[in-house]
């Protein structure tokens, strides 16, 4: 039999609405979600929400389960982690995260879905997306035993890279921004921190996550000689300046994009599943708790986006949750 489900929807760029949807009955190789919780990745979902993303880039930026089309009317969201009510036997029952937007109900194939390890609460689990992204980062950056790090930008992806670096051994990593409530984030995280201004120099490696210009210069600006940038901001649809005079080619800095739409090409013969896995499996670690800065109910969906992108919330992660009715 169908079911019915709710969903948020971009009604218009600035504007949020809940819509009635009708949840078809899983197939053979399906199942049926019940929502837990799902996220709101405060930069890329609010750049959506104000209809942000450059035409070039429509294609590009596609949710796996996104319906419509930017700028909207348009269902976008990836941080979804809920329960099989319905669907083969060794999934039926189970705790799984799925890249999908804000609904209550939804099918989708049975590979879709990722079981949530037995020792990772539900409402952590929604950090998979963002701590998946981390990991890639983290592939492509390739970082050594005693490098010198910072990670520029502490917003989310920012603080999950900041928070897997703090396991590696000997490094010295540093979490860097602007606002100084983030340090408290980055005691938790078990990382030091400093406002751009006070960073350390001499840097082997910048992690670079805070979609600004000025950012991005600090970041070159902390490298030593032959040090290596990894850009993860995602800038939209803003020009940014790079400044690649003075010093650049006589210190020879390398800048390197990184994105989570990609298996790092340093890691052959991953896959998106195993990274989805492996995320899932470092999110036992009950520090990534302080990524979660906030909790909303559902409902309240079309009345928060406008002030997560207004910055009038500040937040990491804000977390939303679901009924049991729902």
């Amino acid at each position: 039999m169908n079911h019915t489900g709710r969903a948020f929807w971009v009604d218009a760029p600035g504007r949020g609405v809940i819509r009635d949807v009708e949840v078809p009955a899983p197939g053979a190789d399906e199942v049926l979600v019940r929502a837990l919780y799902s996220g709101v990745s405060r930069g890329t979902e609010t750049l959506v929400f104000r209809g942000g993303v450059p035409a070039s880039q429509h294609t590009a930026m596609r949710a796996p389960f996104q319906e419509g089309d930017f700028p909207g009317p348009v269902k976008y969201g990836y941080l979804s982690v809920g329960v099989v009510e319905e669907g083969p036997a060794s999934l039926a029952g189970r705790t799984v995260f799925c890249l999908f937007p804000h609904q209550t109900r939804y099918v989708v194939p049975a590979s879709a879905v990722t079981p949530v390890p037995d020792g990772v609460p539900a409402e952590r689990a929604v950090l998979a997306g963002t701590v998946e992204t981390a990991v890639n980062a983290l592939w492509d950056a390739a970082p050594l035993i005693g490098d010198r790090i910072a990670v520029v930008g502490g917003g989310m992806v920012g603080c999950s890279v900041a928070a897997l670096l703090a396991r590696f051994p000997g490094v010295r990593v540093q979490l860097v921004d602007a606002d100084p409530s983030r340090a408290d984030i980055a005691g938790k995280l078990g990382v030091g921190f400093a406002a751009p201004q006070e960073a350390l120099g001499d840097c082997d490696l910048v992690v670079h996550a805070s979609a600004s210009e000025q950012g991005l210069a600090r970041s070159l600006e902390l490298l030593a000689a032959e040090g290596t940038v990894i850009e993860l901001s995602w800038y939209g649809d803003r020009a940014v300046s790079l400044p690649l005079g003075e010093a650049f080619h006589s210190r020879r800095l390398t800048v390197r994009s990184s994105q989570v739409g990609t298996v790092s090409p340093a890691r052959p013969g991953r896959t998106y599943a195993d990274r989805l896995a492996l995320a899932l499996d470092l999110l036992a670690d009950p520090a990534l708790d302080a990524l979660v800065t906030g909790e909303s109910a559902f409902e309240d969906l079309p009345d928060l986006l406008p002030k997560l992108a207004a910055g009038e919330i500040p937040a990491l992660c804000h977390r939303i949750r679901y009924g049991t009715g729902d």
